[in-house]
């Protein structure tokens, strides 16, 4: 299969972002010794449209060892906020209002997590110092950067900056949205980022950033206080895990669903012969989405923060779930699904971004982090350069559901970071932007790799599909396009055929040759950099023998 970018082959470390600035700052910091978390603080100002300090997000790391933990940073519903807070639109799938308060605006921003999980990953699993970690991102925050077309596309795509001036002084001029190739110069980020360097995530928890938060909060609306900040908590958690085919899955767990449904889906999938079915095939594609319904049923009714919500994980992820749903999957139809009964119980947009690292001491760290929709809800802090984000809208409007809006609960996501490991080895590592479409979209990598024995270059920028309701959602890149829309018509699906479902996946794999190939996908401006080589060998010392070294002697 043809790909649109080329992969990045390396022995000592890949960095693959979402944008060459980024992975660059990455792979510099790595060389240094130091972690993921530089990558995070320069996409937030090249990439500020889907992550920043105010936002939120999931990490996956597995150490040299082999230990796997899981970081939540992600946002929480703010203490004013209640169940009938917003006017639900009816009928929507989506959790739509009737006047879009939980998407833009100040009632649509949770609060933030993110930069206290940056700054604790950094602290438990880094090895230098904030200050130093930060530096490339103030530095291209201070001299500026030129916007790509995927930004500028953004920008154009996003005419409510212009309702918050703060954003629109630095995307806008004249009111003329800022076009690819102009300088982006975010002079209020960059001694934001400078703050934060000197004093760490205290500037917004406890400190003059989170003033300037709640203050504008306090005057246009929004829910955020200094107790929000204040009480706000992280959590370590363990995996979800599985296995598929030999391989075994660790990958995020409540409060995201995402890794949730990655297990169930590929425990309903190994009953079938994936590889046989072939890819883009109707058989192949069929499966999947029927299989994906389920999944988008028990989420409905079980998933939500797991410090409110007893959340039956293990049980969706088990295998003997996955076993009595399997011959709910109808091979010659589109069905309706509804949710399992869980003994003992009754019954995020492409605006995100991903990283994965890994280091060649067999480190991998892989990355969700959001502010939800393009540019979160549009409100540029004044004066700090951040966005708030809009994660309200990731919770569900209507009263008395399992996800519904209350004050204090962490907000349910659908990011995905996943390691994928082979004997105890670890095989590739991804993740992806999407919103709600995004274990779906991992899913499908993961099949891509595992059972069409797709590259993982391929894997990433092959097209997908996705459901929720009766439409499905077919990326136009299938070779037999026609032919598949005619076939899953013909099963009765709804087809509306799309430029791309979810957003720009990226990851790593390790080679039996001891190699890291990094692999980023042409949805986003993802650009995988590695770093080979290595210092100098002194004289009399062996060359290193194995799979990174011939140990041939001249």
């Amino acid at each position: 299969m043809g790909t649109y970018k080329q992969e990045v082959v390396a022995s000592a470390g890949v960095v693959a972002a979402n944008h060459p600035l980024a992975s660059a700052a990455g792979i510099e910091v790595l060389a240094a010794g130091g972690n993921a978390v530089a990558t995070l603080f320069t996409l937030s100002v090249v990439e500020p449209m889907m992550v920043g300090p105010l936002g939120a997000g999931f990490f996956v790391y597995r150490s040299p060892d082999g230990t796997v933990v899981t970081l939540d940073d992600y946002a929480v519903v703010p203490g004013a906020a209640t169940a009938t807070t917003y006017d639900p639109l009816p009928g929507s799938l989506e959790n739509e209002t009737t006047d879009g308060a939980n998407a833009v605006g100040h009632r649509a921003a949770a609060v933030p997590g993110a930069l206290a999980g940056w700054c604790a990953m950094l602290d438990a699993h880094g090895t230098l110092p904030l200050a130093e970690v930060m530096a490339p991102a103030i530095a291209h925050a201070e001299r500026g950067y030129r916007a790509t077309p995927y930004l500028a596309q953004a920008v154009d795509e996003s005419p409510e900056l212009a309702r918050f001036p703060a954003s629109a002084a630095v995307f806008q001029t004249g009111g003329v949205p800022l076009a690819a190739g102009d300088r982006v110069r975010p002079t209020d980020l960059a001694r934001t980022l400078r703050l934060i360097a000197e004093g760490g995530a205290e500037v917004l928890y406890r400190g003059p950033v989170g003033a300037a938060v709640v203050a504008e909060c306090e005057a246009a609306g929004g829910w955020i206080s200094p107790a929000d900040l204040d009480g706000y908590r992280l959590h370590w958690r363990e995996p979800v895990a599985g296995t598929y085919r030999g391989a075994e899955i660790a990958s995020m767990r409540p409060a995201s669903s995402g890794g949730t449904h990655v297990v169930q889906i590929l425990n309903l999938l190994e009953g079938f012969d994936v590889r046989g079915r072939g890819f883009g095939t109707v058989a192949s594609t069929h499966l999947f989405l029927e299989a994906l319904k389920l999944a988008f049923a028990d989420r409905t009714c079980y998933l939500a923060d797991p410090e409110s919500t007893d959340v039956p994980v293990e049980w969706l992820a088990s295998v003997a779930y996955a076993t009595s749903r399997r011959g709910d999957l109808d091979l010659t139809r589109a069905s309706h699904f509804s949710a399992g009964a869980a003994p003992g119980l009754a019954g995020e947009g492409d605006c995100t971004t991903h990283v994965t690292v890994a280091d060649g001491a067999g480190g991998i760290v892989t990355t969700t982090q959001t502010i939800n929709s393009l540019f979160g809800s549009r409100v540029t802090v004044p004066g700090t350069g951040l966005f708030l984000n809009n994660c309200m809208f990731l919770m569900d409007p209507v009263p008395g559901r399992t996800n519904s809006v209350a004050p204090g609960k962490r907000v349910l996501s659908s990011m995905s970071p996943t390691i994928v490991s082979r004997g105890g080895r670890p095989w590739f590592a991804l993740g992806t932007p999407g919103g709600n479409r995004i274990f779906a979209a991992v899913t499908q990598a993961i099949i891509n790799v595992v059972d069409h024995g797709m590259t993982l270059q391929e894997a990433v920028e092959a097209p997908r599909v996705w459901t929720l309701g009766a439409t499905v959602l077919v990326e136009d890149g299938f070779a037999d396009l026609s032919g598949l829309v005619t076939g899953l018509e013909a099963l009765g699906h709804v087809i509306e055929v799309v430029p791309k479902v979810a957003g720009g996946m990226n990851g790593v794999l390790l080679d039996d040759d001891g190699l890291v190939h990094g692999a980023a996908c042409w949805r986003a401006d993802g650009s995988p950099i590695g770093l080979s080589g290595g210092l100098a060998r002194m004289v009399g010392e062996a060359l290193p023998l194995g799979p990174r070294g011939t140990g041939l002697s001249r």
